[in-house]
């Protein structure tokens, strides 16, 4: 187990400094009174090399896909090409002012309109917006959407969202805080939606339903169809939650099911990074009826009803998504799901043989559950313990528990970008995991070992965290 660095705090030493930052060349004005430090603040003082080890560190400690392999289920960790952050990191690019006048930013200009072309050819859709920041940013602008088209109709009566119980967390939050009634749609037993309980939700009432396909069981839904003749002749209409494009990018697409607005996930699906949390981008596109509800579009001289962020979203994220679909090309974007699905299936293939279950046993796609509740039962060993033994063979826990119908759940996500011999070392780590569990359960209960960071308390850091740094008294 590697040493725990210290924090810069307890690095600092009085006197060390590190001109690092320039001075201003813009004159200084003085704050108001009111607004002034009486104290100055607490910093470390540190040399240069010493915040320089300090970073470095922190960067050894995080797990990426350029550490290892990095299967979270639904969240498409794929690997990114470094030509795109050359291509992003162009003077031309970053430096650019979203209040710069027309002449000073048609290369910008171009990267928005390729992108928003290329996003409507590979999904069916005939128009984007490229405001939305995220995944889920991007849902309630495309929920908003629907309730824009319904409001303009005088279809006030229409007030519920139907929401499959294998959706994404966000799918029924995002439908709550567009102000919409979420009603619950059942899975049949092979993880599809039940299309005659679905019947019997369908009313003047409902606005739409959300859904992906494939599902988050990794499942396509196979009444896709069936299922959009009957949301339409009911008045609604389909959104498509597009963070599992990737399982069908240049096979099936989402227009052609009978889907009229989808989000797509630039940092999953078009391998631009976002570990720790951003930068994203959840574009939306809808089919021709909508294209006035977008954020940015105006009808008969009114201003545009939705409005998701200042500006035109996050820029350089589109660069690189650009710059990875010209770089593929239409055939190679195909065997990107091609492969993708390929890569699951072989993985769940594999598992399967070692012993562990999964929660559908049927072909998969991008994705596959496992469910380890035999496992819990025989043994008292959880998913949480196997996930945290993974890591000390270097490999990142799949997503656990979740989606919430499967009991001890694991999710996997391989992706289009790991290799045959990476599948199998991830194999023969968890048959290695498999063995302990049945010789020594009782060890599996304080893994991780090797890292620098074993168990946490999960009670103690969500009831007392600690979140800043109280520093000592001077002496």
């Amino acid at each position: 187990m590697n040493e725990t660095p210290l924090l810069n705090y307890e690095r600092s030493v009085p006197g060390r400094f590190s001109d690092v930052i320039p001075p201003p060349d813009t004159p200084a004005h003085a704050l108001p009174e009111a607004f002034r430090r009486k104290d100055p603040p607490i910093l470390p003082e540190l040399a240069e090399i010493d915040v320089s080890r300090h970073y470095t560190q922190l960067a050894q400690r995080t797990h990426g896909v350029n550490n290892g392999f990095y299967p979270l289920g639904s969240c498409t960790m794929k690997y990114n090409p470094a030509i795109n952050e050359t291509a992003a990191s162009l003077a031309g690019f970053l430096n650019a002012h979203p209040l710069a006048p027309d002449h000073a930013t048609e290369g910008c200009r171009a990267v928005v309109e390729d992108l928003s072309g290329a996003l409507c050819e590979i999904t069916g859709m005939d128009a984007f917006t490229l405001q939305p920041a995220a995944g889920a940013h991007g849902e309630l602008c495309g929920v908003l959407c629907i309730k824009a088209y319904h409001e303009s109709r005088g279809d006030a009566k229409r007030t519920k969202i139907l929401v499959p119980d294998s959706a994404h967390g966000t799918n029924p939050a995002t439908a709550a805080v567009a102000g919409y009634q979420v009603v619950n749609v059942p899975s049949q037993a092979d993880g599809c939606i039940d299309l005659s309980a679905l019947q019997g939700l369908l009313s003047d009432e409902v606005a739409g339903i959300m859904l992906t396909n494939p599902n988050t069981l990794g499942l396509f839904e196979k009444d896709i169809l069936q299922i959009a003749e009957m949301i339409h002749a009911a008045g609604g209409l389909l959104y498509y939650d597009g963070a599992n494009l990737n399982a069908i990018l240049g096979v099936a697409r989402p227009g052609d099911m009978g889907f009229d607005v989808t989000h797509l996930n630039l940092h999953k699906t078009f391998s631009t990074p976002h570990g720790g949390g951003g930068p994203g981008s959840g574009p939306v596109g809808v089919k021709k009826a909508l294209i006035p509800f977008l954020p940015g579009a105006s009808s008969a001289g009114r201003p545009a009803r939705i409005q998701m962020k200042a500006f035109h979203g996050n820029f350089t994220v589109m660069v690189r998504a650009l710059c990875y679909l010209k770089t593929l090309g239409g055939d190679n974007l195909r065997a990107v799901g091609e492969h993708a699905v390929l890569n699951a299936n072989y993985l769940l293939h594999r598992l399967k043989e070692i012993g562990y279950r999964p929660d559908k046993d049927a072909p998969c796609m991008h994705e596959f559950v496992l469910t380890l509740q035999d496992i819990r039962d025989q043994y008292g060993v959880t998913a949480l313990d196997v996930a945290k033994a993974l890591i000390d063979h270097g490999i990142h826990p799949p997503t656990m528990y979740f989606p919430l119908i499967v009991h001890e759940a694991l999710m996997f996500e391989p992706t289009e970008t790991e290799s045959l011999l990476t599948l199998e070392r991830a194999v023969e780590a968890l048959n290695t995991i498999l063995k302990q569990l049945r010789e020594d359960p009782e060890s599996m209960h304080g893994t991780p070992r090797r890292a620098d960071i074993g168990r946490p308390d999960d009670v103690a850091a969500a009831r007392t965290p600690i979140l800043r740094y109280a520093p000592k008294a001077k002496p």
